[in-house]
């Protein structure tokens, strides 16, 4: 039997991580703390927003420590239990340590309920995905804060991402016409013939702010931002009189080292912010926690039926889960970013 491992933050990197910002060692055998929990790690998920845990930088979530582990949303099996919420054998879903084995206090666990079809026609993989918080930044970002309106035109940045493949989806089945915008001629064509989008337009393509306009005849009345850069430079001279945008990622500028390159239009944004009452909303999913039943009450049958897509690239081994991140990071994933851990 492998020893179990864990992976820590080595140091905060500066521009893109690279191998050497993580650290796998061997880890002590995990014991259920006082009214907490011991757990067997069976999933992992890898998301963009971690890369701003890996900076001393003031964000919305607490940096992760050099020298400590590195967590993000996961499932586990209980393996033993001094909490009666969470029996040996059950499935939790929270924030965990990138770790085979660890004990958990159980503060933000979620037991996952097999009367919804966990582990048969749901696989635990998706509470971190489809139906955990990338599916539910989705949700609360096209429904909260996009406000869509039949008819309209929305565009997606990073259409076939963890995020932007569930608010292509949603934002069909409300009637709005729909236009990605991903990676590649493969990409794209998932987002039309999987995603159901009207168009999709590749963010590589030297004659992107053209065929963005070709797509959108009508103008843009949402834009659904993941990724800034060039595709937000593309989608804004497009959008509507009292048009939304909701700021959900900025990935392009994630390894930055400096001021963003390129003249400064800060000005020029700013007065077509206002000469068309444009709406624009950064959001952090973790606001609306009160909204998440309705989310899932609304989502979950769909998924189970396949009414909505979902797609992982699924890693395997704990061990390469800091090849998953950095993958991530340049957008060689495909869907969902997994670890199968077990």
């Amino acid at each position: 039997m492998t020893a179990a491992k864990e992976i820590l933050l080595s140091a905060y990197p500066v521009g893109m991580p690279t191998s050497d910002t993580f650290t796998i060692r061997d880890a002590a055998p995990a014991t259920a703390p006082a009214r907490g929990v011991a757990l067997k790690l069976l999933w992992l998920s890898v998301d963009p927003y971690l890369r701003g845990r890996m900076s001393s930088a003031k964000s919305y979530a607490q940096p992760f420590e050099p020298g400590k582990p590195i967590y993000s949303g996961g499932v586990a099996e209980v393996t033993s239990s001094d909490n009666p919420k969470f029996p040996v054998g059950s499935l939790v879903m929270g924030l965990m340590n990138w770790a085979h084995e660890q004990g958990h206090s159980g503060e933000g666990l979620t037991r996952l309920d097999p009367a919804l079809g966990w582990g048969t026609t749901l696989s635990p993989s998706l509470s971190v995905g489809a139906l955990g918080m990338p599916g539910f930044t989705a949700w609360v970002g096209l429904n909260i804060h996009g406000r869509p309106v039949e008819g309209e035109t929305i565009v997606v940045s990073a259409a076939t991402g963890a995020v932007g493949a569930m608010v292509c989806q949603m934002a069909k089945r409300k009637g709005l016409r729909v236009v990605g915008v991903a990676g590649g001629a493969e990409k794209c064509a998932y987002a039309v013939e999987v995603l159901g989008c009207d168009a999709c337009v590749d963010h590589k393509d030297p004659e992107l702010k053209a065929k963005l306009k070709g797509a959108c005849p009508n103008g843009v009345d949402i834009y659904f931002e993941n990724v800034g850069g060039v595709t937000f430079e593309a989608v804004f001279p497009l959008m509507n009189d009292f048009s939304r945008i909701p700021v959900c990622g900025m990935i392009s500028g994630y390894n930055a080292t400096g001021p963003y390159e390129g003249p400064d239009r800060f000005g020029g944004v700013w007065r077509a912010i206002l000469t068309k009452r444009i709406s624009v909303r950064g959001f952090i999913v973790f606001d609306h926690a009160e909204k998440q039943g309705e989310f899932l009450k609304e989502t979950a049958p769909l998924v189970a039926s396949g009414e909505i897509k979902t797609r992982e690239t699924v890693t395997e081994g704990l061990e390469n889960a800091p090849a998953a991140f950095l993958s991530l990071m340049t957008g060689s994933n495909f869907g969902k970013a997994v670890v199968k851990v077990a």
